[in-house]
């Protein structure tokens, strides 16, 4: 509803055509998401408010759209900024360009590093842009106590982060074998949300613990990865969000789900994008492959739009139509769904590749406002002697890599051994693996072996590793593993490659994670760094994700974290080595 009385008058006079409105959308070709017709009309707009859709003539500004396809924003359902790994304001551009005009945003990257702070960051930052951000409060800081972490929010901590009207709910509760064992600090968190939404994240649970899990109150998941799965889930009440990530590729896989009746509890995420990935596409990507691959336009941008914004609440948005905020683009032909005007708020925000509309957060007046962001490393006792795994007993219990997946699984293999060390196999692709802390200055190291990254020389390491994000590295021998971590320590986070003197860094000061440069720059280093690792060996879409994720404790079925290797389901450390 319009903030004052003026205002609401106004918008009901242009609605009438007795006063002039401020834009008028000549002729254009209206999805009306509501409806689900595509129908010619005029759209005008008063202040920040679409007041009519009909016959419209005036308007202090009129732009003819005869012949092209009005839509509404695009909204992405679920993502982490800091994946981006971007400051907001050029993230926001980055995301305009690409027609999303809203994104709810799980800010848990940060603050598992930051804690309260982080999110404050996004809420105060976020006024500042040109998009709806939306918040939900991350459910697990930290995720397990499987790793060591930076931060800490109770339970009783969450009444106050709820209260602020941008945050929506509880984001993704990762801990779900929390809730089914019935731990009860877990169940507090859940019962702190004052009624409002709890997003999932239950990769492969089913039967009765998918139950369990549903009941403690949770409404959506974005895990997915077959239509069976999907199936299930939807069958329980659960909405599905189709994601399709860097790392993460389930919409082809769950596309044959959708259909005529279940298509509004399904709306798109990109959960984790990459800058490189996110200059070649976003939501808008996704009405693509889905209009190529179902037909169904108007499904499409339902999905995009429509539907997320009715699971989430946000009455004015999702839909062209009186009273909704006029966010707005216009796309000249649906097939390509290539982008000619962004309409943000009632204004012209971006149009033919121009902005209208300038970033916010440099370098300057971030480093001045959060100086803390830019100093969050405590690496204590790390040298290349520490990479060294004696041989045990048995055979070794080695991560295997499941392409564009989260999961992973499991294989035991004999160990290769030299003067009493297990040594990399190249011949095997069994690579070393280690996790480094770097939050507290415990000095612990996990170390493991993965199998799938295929490289056949040189180390990568990054500071990003999902979600305590401590330091992770992967690599074909100790030397090159020591070197690339070393990188990344030097540079106060990032990722960073080593091959003999070859070595390179991407540098992400802000808490490890994020840069305060442009998208171009950005991008540009890490698709050098990725096109590097190619010639290495690995064939991996996105090596860097993939192992940013092997740290994660919470998605099964084995990961490594500074304690060691976690058995996920079980949600305990395991050794190495099988006896």
């Amino acid at each position: 509803m319009p903030e004052n009385l003026d205002k609401l008058k106004k918008i009901i006079g242009v609605a009438l055509g007795e006063i002039e409105g401020d834009l008028i959308l000549k002729n254009g070709i209206v999805f009306n998401t509501i409806s689900g017709e595509i129908y010619t009309a005029d759209i005008i707009v008063a202040d920040d408010i679409i007041a009519g859709v009909g016959s419209y003539d005036n308007a202090a500004k009129v732009i003819d759209v005869k012949g092209k396809f009005v839509l509404p924003g695009l909204i992405d359902g679920h993502v982490h900024v800091e994946s981006s790994m971007l400051g907001l304001g050029e993230f926001s551009r980055a995301l305009i360009s690409h027609g999303v005009t809203t994104v709810i945003a799980d800010p848990h990257e940060f603050t598992n590093i930051f804690g309260k702070e982080g999110i404050r960051y996004f809420l105060k930052e976020s006024e500042k842009i040109p998009l709806n951000f939306y918040l939900m409060i991350p459910s697990c800081i930290p995720p397990t106590s499987l790793e060591t972490a930076a931060a800490m929010i109770t339970a009783d901590e969450y009444p106050e982060l709820m209260a602020d009207p941008r945050v929506l709910g509880l984001a993704e509760m990762m801990n779900f074998p929390g809730v089914i064992r019935r731990d009860e600090a877990v169940l507090k968190k859940l019962l702190c949300t004052g009624g409002k939404l709890i997003d999932g994240h239950a990769p492969k649970l089913s039967g009765r613990e998918l139950c369990a899990y549903i009941s403690g109150g949770v409404t959506s998941e974005h895990e997915c990865v077959s239509t069976k799965e999907a199936q299930e889930k939807l069958r329980l009440g659960m909405y599905i969000m189709l994601r399709e990530g860097s790392a993460t590729k389930n919409l082809h896989d769950l596309l044959p789900l959708v259909n005529k009746f279940n298509s509004q509890r399904c709306f798109l995420a990109t959960d984790d994008l990459h800058p490189d990935d996110i200059q070649d596409g976003h939501i808008d990507q996704l009405v693509r492959t889905i209009i190529k691959e179902s037909g169904n336009a108007m499904r499409a941008v339902r999905m995009a739009s429509l539907n997320a914004a009715e699971y989430y609440g946000l009455r004015n948005l999702g839909a062209i139509a009186p009273g909704k905020l006029a966010d707005l683009l216009v796309v000249p032909e649906m097939e390509s769904f290539k982008l000619e005007t962004v309409i943000k708020s009632g204004r012209v925000i971006y149009e033919h590749g121009n902005f209208f509309w300038k970033k916010s957060d440099t370098e300057e007046y971030l480093r001045k406002t959060y100086p803390g962001f830019f100093s969050s490393f405590l690496v204590k006792d790390f040298s290349r002697k520490r990479l060294s795994i004696p041989v045990g007993t048995g055979k070794m219990r080695v991560i295997n890599i499941l392409p564009d997946q989260l999961l992973t699984s499991v294989s035991y293999e004999e160990p290769t051994v030299s003067d009493g060390l297990v040594q990399c196999d190249l011949e095997r692709d069994l690579l070393k693996l280690c996790v480094v802390e770097r939050h507290r200055a415990t000095g612990n190291i996990g170390l493991g072996f993965v199998k799938g990254l295929k490289l056949k020389r040189g180390a990568l390491a990054a500071s990003i590793a999902h979600d305590s994000h401590n330091i992770i590295a992967a690599g074909t021998n100790d030397e090159d593993i020591y070197r690339a971590v070393s990188l990344v320590i030097g540079a106060g986070g990032g990722i960073a490659i080593a091959c003999g003197s070859d070595s390179k860094v991407l540098s992400l000061p802000m808490g490890g994670l994020m840069s305060p440069a442009g998208i171009d720059e950005v991008a540009g280093r890490l698709r050098e760094l990725k096109r590097e690792v190619a010639e290495w060996g690995t064939d991996l879409r996105d090596p860097f994700m993939q192992l940013s994720f092997l740290a994660l404790p919470v998605i099964p079925e084995i990961k490594l974290t500074d304690l060691g290797l976690v058995n996920v389901l079980e949600q305990s450390l395991i050794s190495l080595w099988t006896r």
